[in-house]
């Protein structure tokens, strides 16, 4: 399959989920200010891993389990916008790369004042 194509599909699955997580989805569990940050689409589209983050760290865990709760929702919705043959398996998960960039960040700044 056409590695542009998979992109464009990855983009379309992820525009899709952050709009339901905005607004089409009432679960309690799923945090209003939960983000999509990316989608790992295989090339034959059998699986999607959907990577949620959220400011709060103590809240992540709860809205992928939200997310999973809803997973046959969030498929449907994605099948009115995207005319797919098969439809991928959603995967979601906690992505806590923000975090891993700020310590990152904080150890380099570190490193540096000691130089100085």
């Amino acid at each position: 399959m056409s590695e542009k194509r998979v992109r464009r599909i990855a983009e379309e699955i992820k525009k899709t989920v952050s709009k339901l997580i905005l607004d089409g989805l009432k679960d309690p569990r799923i945090d209003s200010l939960a983000s999509v940050t990316h989608v790992d689409l295989t090339n034959d589209y059998s699986i999607a891993k959907i990577y949620i983050s959220t400011i709060d760290d103590s809240k992540r865990a709860d809205t992928v389990e939200g997310l999973e709760s809803a997973k046959g929702f969030i498929k449907r919705e994605i099948s009115k916008d995207l005319k797919l043959r098969i439809m991928p398996e959603l995967i979601f998960v906690e992505d806590d790369s923000i975090e891993k960039s700020f310590e990152l960040f904080e150890k380099i700044e570190k490193v540096n004042e000691e130089h100085k």
